[in-house]
């Protein structure tokens, strides 16, 4: 089976980098992904090009790496790297505490798998969510600077890479803490988004769930202590049972939720092979996140639509996907968030996360 995934993630790959893969301002040597298939001319132009989507789509081009090492792979890791930084002013930093976590993490793993290398910028990341940790506010990290609402969109992704990047185990695990001290439901075990002036924002997403559970997995395997693998084995059940509605990953349109199945499928394929101990937990824990992230590829793929010969994935994985046309009103940002196109298959957000689900059931297999 293990073949079939990786044929299928390969797929995802030339579906993606062929429809969305352009040059930078027709610079040499640049490349960053048009933000929507069919594009107008304001996406071919990268007038907008949305920061964390161009960090998936990093992450994702070394998910393909580590399963199939390419040359011209790596050039376009080195490019994507660069142009990433071009267009956001020639700086790594923005005002998104999420956003720079997301990108602190395709980096580290850019550095780490691939071999590219930006020897100032994950320092430099390191220390904006070093800093921004306010314990005396209520926090855990704020969503964006200047801001009182401290969220595990934020919190998550930081975190895992201060447990991946030099010596913050420390930092990560006081993140964890706060995390489960704060956000948990007590009645699903679910993540809830927040905590904003004091007051819980209540709403549970996907990519929520993912990231506590890639942080606590984390940790569980650097730390061995006990209190992060058990906080897996609830989560992953939790998710289970409230996201995974007849075992395939609950769907959240377009625009920005066009990632969060992807990302939450990305951290149950870590916890399927990365959750260390060998207790029925374990192993349970274990099983279901695998069963969850094959379930959802499985359903994915078989309701993709297929354009020249390669897959269009839906923005719900168990329904029909839709072609996307030209027509219709586009994502926009609205904000600090994008809302989804009419017609959610033409965001990029969400033919990565099918790619993204693709590759994490090529790893979990």
């Amino acid at each position: 089976m293990d073949q079939v995934w990786a044929n299928r993630a390969a797929s995802s790959e030339a579906a993606v980098t062929q429809r969305h893969l352009k040059r930078l301002w027709v610079l040499p040597g640049t490349q960053l992904g048009v933000v929507a298939y069919p594009p107008d001319r304001k996406d071919r132009l990268f007038g907008t090009w949305h920061y964390w989507w161009q960090a998936h789509l990093l992450d994702c081009l070394v998910d393909a790496q580590l399963r199939d090492p390419q040359p011209q792979r790596r050039t376009r890791i080195n490019r994507q790297v660069r142009s990433h930084r071009v267009r956001n002013n020639f700086s790594w930093i923005n005002n998104y505490y999420d956003d720079m976590a997301w990108l602190a993490l395709a980096l580290e793993r850019a550095t780490r798998i691939a071999g590219v290398e930006r020897k100032r910028a994950l320092p430099k990341l390191a220390d904006q969510f070093v800093k921004a940790w306010v314990p005396e506010d209520g926090g855990g990290i704020p969503w964006r600077k200047q801001d009182q609402f401290f969220n595990a969109p934020a919190n998550g992704p930081a975190a895992i890479f201060l447990a991946r990047y030099g010596d913050r185990m420390r930092r990560a695990q006081q993140m964890a803490d706060w995390i489960d001290e704060t956000l948990i439901d007590p009645d699903t075990h679910l993540v809830f988004d927040g905590i904003k002036a004091g007051s819980l924002v209540r709403a549970q997403y996907t990519y929520c769930q993912g990231v506590v559970l890639g942080l606590e997995t984390e940790l569980a395997a650097r730390t061995h202590d006990d209190r992060h693998a058990s906080r897996v084995h609830r989560l992953v059940a939790a998710v289970g049972e409230h996201m995974a509605p007849s075992g395939v990953l609950r769907g959240a349109g377009g625009g920005d939720g066009g990632l969060f199945a992807g990302i939450t499928a990305r951290y149950l394929a870590l916890v399927a092979t990365t959750l260390p101990g060998d207790s029925a937990d374990d192993v349970t824990t274990r099983d279901a996140a695998r069963a969850i992230v094959l379930a959802s590829a499985k359903s994915a793929w078989d309701y993709r639509q297929t354009l020249d010969g390669l897959p269009v994935f839906g923005a719900f994985w168990d329904r029909d996907a839709e072609l996307p046309t030209a027509a219709g009103k586009q994502a926009e940002f609205v904000e600090g968030a994008v809302m989804s196109s009419e017609i959610a298959e033409r965001d990029l957000s969400v033919q990565l996360s099918g790619w993204m689900l693709m590759e994490a059931a090529h790893a979990a297999s």
